[in-house]
């Protein structure tokens, strides 16, 4: 059996380097990941002290520009929300590039010297798929969609007593679209990774 010719010392520098700069690429979509998310969780806490700081305003006085206010606030926070789903998306993706990427490299090594198929535990056929349910990065998409859907209902619970009060169907008015906006988000999550 031939034995195939040694490919140059600077090819496998290159094959070395390429392969280096992929990895980081996927380390930098991780980190990336749990900034959004992060970022996300924290604009969400500042709105939350934001309302138990109007707790000492006289109520009576500034009730239905406070209301606005929350209204307008949460509205913002369920598109920021709606924004960081996306970008979760867009972030696994940038992901599975760089898996796909680095095992494409080691297809062509594994062409070129048939013992390194030993070598390597994950392949091209064994890397997941950009949309997995069971991965780190779903979980942080339920959870980001699971807040923008209180942000929402909220948003629509203070519009609604701005414009005229709350009683019942108010109330189910408000998790309904909360509920919605859940499984909106999730669906463009999934949409984006498809």
């Amino acid at each position: 059996m031939d034995m195939p010719e040694p490919l140059p010392v600077e090819f496998d520098e290159l094959l070395a380097a390429e392969f280096n700069y992929i990895a980081q690429t996927a380390i930098q979509a991780n980190e990336d990941r749990a900034r959004v998310s992060s970022f996300y969780l924290i604009a969400v806490g500042s709105l939350v002290a934001a309302m138990f700081g109007t707790q000492y305003i006289d109520s009576t006085v500034l009730a239905l520009d406070v209301d606005f206010m929350f209204g307008g606030l949460f509205t913002l926070l369920t598109l920021l929300g709606t924004s960081t789903v996306v970008q979760l998306a867009r972030l696994r993706s940038a992901w599975f590039e760089s898996a796909l990427a680095m095992n494409q490299l080691k297809d062509y090594m594994m062409s070129q010297n048939p013992t390194l198929h030993q070598a390597f535990r994950w392949k091209t056929t064994t890397l997941p798929p950009k949309y997995k349910k069971d991965s780190v990065s779903y979980y942080q998409a339920i959870e980001v969609a699971q807040i923008s859907g209180l942000m929402c209902g909220a948003a629509v619970f203070f519009l609604q007593r701005a414009l005229g009060g709350i009683g019942p169907a108010q109330w189910i008015v408000s998790v309904v679209i909360g509920v919605m906006t859940i499984f909106v988000q999730l669906y463009l999550y999934r949409r984006a990774l498809k």
